[in-house]
């Protein structure tokens, strides 16, 4: 149920946000999406620890990020990939629907490494 609900809210968020980004147009660009460029430019990479969970999921844990903690999980390196670009950019509230407009890659293959492009 909880993985289903989950699921199901995440759609909402996604269907929400691209509702918004097709509204205001390409001309309305959140705040956030200019500040996350900015602590790319003025900071290095974020780079992130990797555990293992007690679940078997893999655990990511920021560990030179500015303005606190990014923590999240993946039940395998290609979930925990994305949900990291998109802990980053909730971190500085940017609707996942900007993802692209954002640029974040992974930088480093066995650092964890991510910034913008």
């Amino acid at each position: 149920m909880i993985k289903y609900k989950y699921k199901y809210m995440s759609f909402i968020k996604k269907m929400k946000d691209t509702a918004i980004k097709f509204l205001l147009g390409n001309s309305a660009v959140p705040r956030g999406l200019f500040e996350l460029q900015q602590y790319f430019s003025h900071n290095e990479p974020i780079n992130f620890r990797h555990e293992k969970g007690d679940d078997g999921k893999i655990i990511a844990i920021s560990i030179n990020f500015r303005h606190g903690s990014i923590v999240t999980t993946g039940k395998n390196q290609e979930e925990l990939d994305s949900n990291i670009k998109d802990a980053i950019l909730t971190s500085f509230d940017v609707p996942s629907s900007y993802a692209i407009e954002a640029g974040l890659q992974r930088v480093g293959e066995s650092r964890g490494e991510y910034a913008t492009t």
